[in-house]
């Protein structure tokens, strides 16, 4: 069976460039053994946080959120694609990710982070893995950074340099380990 896989993308900007990353990600799951769901921040258009999806009386939650928290509940894990913002994570990934907790439990997540300098979003990535291992869905130790966002990717989320993939190959493999791992500990039970 493949390996569900939300990615989750959060900018919300009318120029963003980041979409790209996204879209190669999503890609690149499919050629290891995954079934991605690209979760784009803008498209799902959610509210600034006022109630969690688990503060809604059963069945009386916005559509939106109960559309996430099946695909989320289904996830063997998480890819989060984050930009970088003034050295920190964007405020629509953070504003996706607090609308939801236990369906994040005991599922690996793997950061994708992207600036349109040289850095690759490194500042945002070290932000986000303190928040997802909160969030109960620790980060794998690799990162898959990428500089220069915009000449990065062409619109299909395709690299510009023909060698950016083979590159990346422990990165995608050390998340299906961990998701294949924690999937069959989850099928014994889990701890709480």
């Amino acid at each position: 069976m493949a390996l569900q896989v939300p990615v989750l993308f959060g900018s919300v900007r009318t120029e963003r460039r980041g979409i790209k990353a996204a879209r190669f990600v999503v890609n690149e799951l499919k050629k290891y053994g995954c079934e991605p769901a690209l979760v784009d921040a803008k498209q799902y258009d959610l509210p600034l946080l006022d109630k969690m999806y688990k503060e809604y009386d059963a069945g009386k939650a916005p559509v939106r959120l109960e559309e996430l928290a099946k695909l989320y509940r289904a996830a063997d894990g998480f890819a989060i694609v984050t930009g970088e913002y003034n050295h920190g994570v964007q405020p629509g990934l953070k504003n996706l990710l607090d609308y939801f907790l236990e369906e994040y439990y005991w599922r690996p997540s793997a950061i994708i982070s992207y600036s349109g300098g040289y850095f690759g979003g490194a500042r945002a990535a070290v932000q986000v893995r303190e928040i997802l291992g909160e969030l109960g869905m620790p980060a794998i130790s690799s990162v898959l950074p990428i500089a220069n966002v915009g000449s990065a990717f062409d619109d299909a989320g395709e690299p510009s340099d023909p060698k950016f993939r083979s590159r990346n190959e422990d990165f995608f493999n050390e998340f299906v380990w961990y998701m294949e791992a924690l999937r069959a500990q989850r099928a014994k039970g889990v701890p709480y």
